[in-house]
């Protein structure tokens, strides 16, 4: 926390309390060991956050020290993100003279897959585009928090789930979470692979897997290959058909309920699957869903779905 190590924070924090302390008083205080205590002060007197009188140690009142220590703060950033840029600048020149077998990296193992995807996500400055499918490095169970943070950061995601992913997914933890931060979702029947793109200039898709284990992928840098996965991509989000999930009811005629129910049969996802997203019985669920086809004038589950996504959130059911 602000950029002091946990022992320079607990003997400042002791000497705003105290005003003024010698080293023996501070270590008795803090419970820390001598040399840690003189350690911090050293460093405390060196950042402008403490200094000495008469063998004493005061603190310098926090709206100065502070104030001094976040403008050194600004400028250490100011210099990283120069840097950065510039060492991004020499890595994409290297890059285009890379040798084939540089442009690919093989990655082993669930948990070495689901740190390099947590990379790669964190590599995007604009937009995430993404492919879902089993299997899975890691269940999906809520949405993946580098997601909401990329998403709360304004970088756009969008994302493609075969039906079968669909099933696996939490609809409210996940599902519902991931649209209201602004994730843009479509559902395909079949999707050919999984992949994640960042930026058009990093990707990850699968090497080999089992039907419930994802044991290899691979991380592709920019290359004729990075572009095609991109191209593959383009075509699918074309094809695919939009998902949108209420977060809340969106008129007066509708309920929460209702909506999730009808945006799900626009997938195409099967009737049970969808009882099973929304905590029904297969006999309650067929009920609610008999009696929205009347209402819509629908004579097939899925022309239902397709009414009611045709005719729009904020008008599902006909006027009264």
């Amino acid at each position: 926390m602000l950029g002091l190590r946990p022992a320079e924070l607990t003997v400042y924090e002791t000497l705003v309390d105290s005003y003024q302390l010698g080293v023996t008083e501070l270590c008795l205080a803090t419970e820390l060991a001598e040399r840690t205590v003189r350690t911090a002060l050293k460093s405390l007197t060196e950042l402008g956050f403490v200094h000495q009188v008469n063998g004493l140690h005061t603190a310098v009142a926090p709206d100065v020290a502070l104030a001094t220590h976040f403008l050194r703060r600004e400028d250490d950033l100011r210099r990283d993100r120069l840097l950065a840029g510039e060492l991004q600048v020499r890595y994409e020149r290297a890059a285009g003279v890379r040798a084939p077998a540089d442009l690919v990296e093989v990655v082993h193992g669930p948990e070495a897959i689901s740190r390099r995807v947590d990379q790669v996500m964190r590599t995007a400055r604009h937009e995430v585009c993404f492919v879902d499918k089993p299997p899975y490095a890691k269940a999906p169970t809520a949405l993946h928090p580098v997601e909401e943070e990329l998403l709360n950061r304004g970088v756009r995601f969008r994302g493609i789930y075969e039906r079968q992913a669909l099933e696996m997914h939490d609809l409210r933890a996940d599902l519902e979470m991931g649209l209201s931060l602004g994730e843009e979702a479509r559902v395909v029947a079949e999707a050919p692979t999984k992949m994640i793109l960042a930026d058009a200039h990093l990707g990850l898709i699968p090497l080999h897997s089992t039907e419930t284990t994802l044991e290899s992928a691979v991380i592709v840098h920019r290359s004729a290959l990075l572009d095609s996965l991109g191209a593959l991509f383009a075509r699918l989000w074309e094809d695919a058909v939009p998902l949108s999930l209420p977060g809340q009811p969106t008129s007066n005629e509708v309920s929460i309920a209702d909506a999730r129910l009808l945006a799900l049969l626009a997938t195409g996802l099967p009737d049970r699957s969808i009882a099973k997203q929304l905590g029904l019985s297969y006999r309650t669920f067929q009920r609610r869903l008999h009696r929205l086809m009347t209402e819509l004038g629908a004579q097939t589950r899925f022309q239902a779905g397709l009414r009611a996504a045709a005719r729009g959130a904020s008008s599902l059911l006909p006027p009264r």
